[in-house]
């Protein structure tokens, strides 16, 4: 369905109908979120995480959505996909990711957001992995899954994700906005 095609059949509806199409839309997204970070997962050894697209649809999300569904889409999709397998990451991710689909959202132009979207994730997740896990973790065990050292490493991973998320959801978002 076309951003057009959407933005036409939205004005026409009510104001219950437009809410509910656009819940369904989040709905949406945040699944195919979970789901792709459940599907595609590479581990990353140094901190216990993993690298994943399902940047792709928070990124997107933001982008067409705004920065509401952004924040929802990216915080309860990616902690939805924690919760299977790796549920001590969920407060980051939920943080993190959150703010990535806001960002995502911001009123600027869409490659820019996307690309500080990309450097929020990149960002938050260090500073998590870095500083808050270790000082979190020395008073409650299991939150001791990582070192700044590890964060590092993961540097690297996380970048890349970052800007497969950035250019993936452009991608999408560029292909739903452009529809005739």
């Amino acid at each position: 369905m076309s951003s057009k095609f959407y933005q036409k059949d939205i004005r026409k509806m009510t104001p219950q109908k437009s809410k509910f199409a656009q819940t369904a839309l989040i709905s949406a997204l945040a699944a195919l979120t979970a789901v792709t970070t459940i599907m595609v997962r590479v581990p990353i050894p140094a901190t216990n995480g993993y690298f994943n697209i399902g940047d792709v649809f928070i990124i997107l999300a933001g982008l067409w959505l705004g920065p509401k569904a952004g924040l929802i889409v990216g915080a309860l999709g990616s902690s939805v996909a924690d919760a299977v397998g790796f549920p001590v990451y969920i407060p980051a991710t939920f943080a993190v990711k959150g703010l990535e689909g806001l960002v995502a959202g911001l009123p600027i132009k869409k490659p820019v957001a996307a690309l500080l979207a990309a450097i929020v994730m990149v960002a938050g997740y260090y500073v998590f992995e870095a500083f808050i896990y270790p000082m979190v973790g020395k008073q409650i065990p299991m939150f001791a899954i990582t070192t700044a050292e590890a964060a590092l490493i993961a540097l690297l991973p996380n970048a890349v994700q970052g800007i497969a998320g950035a250019v993936g959801g452009l991608a999408l978002w560029h292909s739903i906005a452009n529809k005739k």
